[in-house]
């Protein structure tokens, strides 16, 4: 049974940075994504997926943050971290690291990131 572990959320300000790490404890496969939602307060039943990554290093960004975030993974350790500049209020939400493994999929249990001044 495959467990995440999100570290590095909090509170910063607009324009600033955050970096987000996430652990996967077990073994991972060549074909699994790892990768970053966001669950936005009030609204518990909708996930937007913000960046994901493969094991050969193919990412994807949802359109809005294209440019600010950057996702990265190292296969050796099992981490996947997104790296977080120019930081908006629109951005604040809670983070939730997911694994793709086929045929399952494995959620962390979030880390909450809030930008405000």
């Amino acid at each position: 049974q495959v467990q995440l572990v999100e570290s590095g959320g909090g509170l910063v300000q607009p324009g600033g940075s955050l970096k987000l790490s996430c652990a996967a404890s077990g073994r991972l496969s060549a074909s699994s994504t790892l990768g970053w939602y966001r669950q936005v307060p009030g609204r518990q039943h909708q996930r937007e997926l913000v960046a994901r990554i493969t094991w050969g290093g193919d990412t994807n960004y949802t359109d809005s943050v294209k440019g600010r975030f950057t996702i990265s993974r190292d296969n050796a350790k099992n981490t996947v971290d997104l790296q977080m500049n120019s930081l908006k209020p629109e951005d604040t939400a809670t983070y939730i690291c997911y694994l793709y493994d086929y045929p399952r999929k494995y959620w962390g249990p979030g880390t909450q990131v809030t930008v405000s001044s």
